[in-house]
């Protein structure tokens, strides 16, 4: 009898000790494959040599894995920096001819032309700003989708934002002899000022564009954790069809095809809106005018909160 129990005992012992052992084989593994993902999380992981165990079978896995993975990694950065250099290069080489064309197109336009030859003057000049604008945009777009525009949120004044996109569009509208207003508002933004303004700005000149009576307005509405900004028009309207197309890179509908423009203004301001946290929704009815309802994160007044 007492043999069996000594038996017994030592049984359980030696399953104790077993238990033990497996629990801190398993925890050592553990803390190696958290080592291994934590050093794959820096940038910093190196391949290691292992045994022919099982354990470390799935140490080879993951480190072929986090190797692949990291060399990927380095490959997307590399080809971003190709992207980014070849996107200044273009940006930087384009630059000084177009300044050439529209300096010698206005130089030519004080000179003694006939009526012919002035027209053609200024049909180069429009080409080139037409050109300097489209090219600045494609850098621009090319930037955004990249990946390569970093975005820096301020804390920032709404009303200031629409009364500096009013008078920046008050001389265009006046001379189609139409208005653009805002309503005053207390309301905080909190987005990369320099780009929101791109946007918003981007909306309002295609609202004014495309607008012949009436006028455009802007207003702001306050959620829990957005402002609506309102940019509403009363010009010729868009179609549902066209409505699902209008943010695509340079498309254009028949129904404006006589007017100026690229087709690509709504296209940045959906790709800046979506980079600083906001989204854009558009209600239109043709013959009837458009609404671009655009929803950027919301802000606190600073001085309210002191």
């Amino acid at each position: 009898m007492k043999f069996l129990l000594i038996i017994s005992i030592a049984a359980a012992l030696v399953a104790i000790a077993v238990a033990v052992t497996e629990h801190i084989k398993a925890r050592r593994l553990t803390d190696r494959l958290g080592d291994m993902l934590d050093f794959a999380i820096k940038g910093e992981f190196t391949e290691s040599t292992y045994d022919e165990s099982v354990e470390s079978f799935l140490e080879s896995k993951l480190g072929e894995y986090l190797s692949s993975s990291s060399l990927s990694a380095k490959k997307v950065e590399e080809e971003k920096d190709k992207i980014k250099t070849l996107i200044s290069d273009i940006s930087h080489q384009t630059k000084t001819p177009i300044a050439n064309l529209i300096l010698y197109s206005e130089l030519l336009a004080e000179e003694d032309l006939s009526p012919i030859a002035r027209e053609k003057v200024a049909a180069i000049d429009s080409q080139a700003e037409k050109l300097k604008f489209l090219i600045d945009s494609l850098v621009k777009m090319s930037r955004l989708e990249s990946g390569l525009m970093s975005y820096v949120p301020v804390i920032s004044s709404v009303d200031e934002l629409l009364e500096s996109i009013t008078d920046s569009l008050s001389s265009k509208a006046c001379a189609k002899g139409i208005s653009i207003e805002y309503e005053p508002t207390t309301l905080y933004i909190n987005a990369d000022p320099k780009w929101t303004y791109e946007a918003i700005f981007n909306i309002a000149d295609n609202a004014v564009k495309y607008t012949k009576e009436g006028g455009v307005k802007m207003s702001a509405t306050e959620y829990e954790m957005f402002v609506r900004i309102d940019i509403e028009d009363t010009g010729i309207g868009i179609s549902e069809e066209d409505s699902t197309k209008v943010f695509s890179r340079f498309y254009r509908s028949r129904d404006v095809s006589e007017e100026e423009g690229v087709g690509i203004g709504l296209c940045l301001a959906r790709e800046i809106i979506t980079g600083v946290g906001g989204y854009i929704r558009l209600e239109s009815t043709p013959g009837n005018g458009s609404k671009f309802s655009v929803y950027i994160p919301k802000g606190q007044n600073l001085s309210e909160v002191s």
